[in-house]
């Protein structure tokens, strides 16, 4: 099935069963998730796709933080909150699925990062309008798919 003219995603690619399914006439992407899909992993997803996020001390911060981590970071940063949460709020994009898993391409996470940036942006800004937070995801192409990362901080102003 190919993709419509207002999605340019190569659903082939990212996907290669799609185009077995239906006796070869393929199947979009949101009916094979319909298909394939379990409503356990749909829940887990949800805290990748519209993360909690929380307040702490003028930073903001993933839910469920360690806060011995975070006084780790503190020190090692020299009170610098801005990196203290690109830090703690970075996430591998290899690491939402197990370690090693077969089929993390560099296209499929680079979308997936692409996406989870977007979805990040709208998140914040909703739950925390009065901030100026960066959402960072790099997609230049990496030797090792595990590189590619997303992460977020505030940005300050500096004196």
């Amino acid at each position: 099935m190919e993709s419509s003219s207002s999605d340019p995603t190569d659903w082939n690619q990212l996907i290669p069963e799609l185009r077995d399914w239906n006796n070869g006439a393929g199947i979009d992407a949101r009916s094979w998730v319909g298909c394939s899909g379990n409503f356990q992993l749909a829940v887990g997803y949800t805290t990748v796709f519209w993360p909690a996020f929380v307040e702490y001390d003028g930073m903001v911060l993933r839910e469920g933080y360690f806060p011995e981590s975070l006084e780790k970071w503190l020190q090692r940063y020299n009170g610098d909150k801005t990196a203290v949460e690109a830090m703690m709020n970075h996430q591998h994009i290899a690491d939402v699925q197990f370690y090693g898993c077969p089929d993390a391409t560099h296209e499929r996470l680079i979308y997936l990062g692409r996406v989870l940036r977007q979805i990040y942006e709208c998140k914040l800004r909703f739950q925390f309008p009065q901030k100026d937070i960066l959402v960072q995801f790099d997609d230049s192409p990496m030797e090792d798919v595990y590189g590619y990362q997303l992460t977020f901080f505030q940005r300050r102003a500096t004196i």
